[in-house]
């Protein structure tokens, strides 16, 4: 099987097109997202159309729920804060409903989705480093986790009692190791890479890849600033952080 696995979208469409359009050369099987559909850009309608008309597999991220009332916003920044009332308020009843109703975890066969972390998914915490990976390795089953949320892609490593960390591209899946791999995000990546950010996951080659595609940056910037939505928002797309 060849999963399509990606996270962050965060209302931006062209970005999340761009991105569809790169798995569509890619031979997969599967698509599978691991949240925040919504927030920071100008097309949250959009975006949750193309995730539900393709029923793509999803979980919960921070955004969705609390566009959908069902986080607390006052732990947001205050961009953040602005994008999910802006949200809010472009969205209709059945777009509501249906980001209240995303699960915070998904599993399928020997892996497994959570937007932030496996340790007390509802309080979407961030897995920075080893130390923030130890407490979801304690509780994993799974050989891998797919993570989205910091918007930088990664992969934490245990082989037994060690764990380590690198930002490699590529990633071979092997026996009796666990990995927690962080896919980045697709509309709003923060590594100083500005491209789209997305995953593959081959479990025939056991590998797994990032990979990157440009879009249509300044289209998506001037529909921000059009929205009314900070200027910053539209100002760290081009920068990637």
């Amino acid at each position: 099987m060849r999963y399509a696995i990606f996270s962050d979208i965060h209302s931006n469409l062209e970005a999340l097109q761009s991105v569809l359009a790169a798995y569509e050369r890619e031979r997969i099987d599967k698509y599978l997202c691991i949240g925040d559909i919504v927030g920071y850009a100008a097309n949250p309608k959009e975006c949750i159309k193309i995730i539900k008309d393709k029923k793509i597999i999803t979980v919960a991220g921070n955004h969705d729920w609390a566009a959908a009332e069902k986080f607390n916003i006052e732990y947001f920044n205050p961009y953040a804060k602005a994008a999910v009332l802006w949200t809010k308020d472009n969205i209709d009843e059945h777009d509501t409903d249906y980001l209240n109703n995303l699960d915070l975890i998904y599993t399928e066969d020997d892996f497994c989705l959570a937007h932030g972390t496996l340790f007390n998914p509802g309080d979407f915490d961030y897995i920075y480093d080893i130390s923030d990976a130890r407490d979801s390795f304690k509780i994993m089953d799974a050989s891998v986790c797919f993570v989205g949320h910091t918007h930088i892609s990664g992969n934490f490593i245990k082989d037994g009692n060690e764990i380590t960390y690198n930002r490699n591209n590529v990633v071979k899946i092997e026996p009796q190791k666990q990995y927690i791999v962080n896919v980045g995000s697709v509309g709003q990546p923060r590594d100083r890479d500005n491209r789209a950010c997305f995953c593959i996951f081959d479990t025939k080659d056991k590998a797994v890849e990032i990979k990157r595609t440009d879009y249509n940056i300044r289209a998506a910037q001037k529909k921000i600033i059009n929205a009314g939505l900070p200027l910053f928002l539209s100002e760290r797309l081009e920068s990637g952080q």
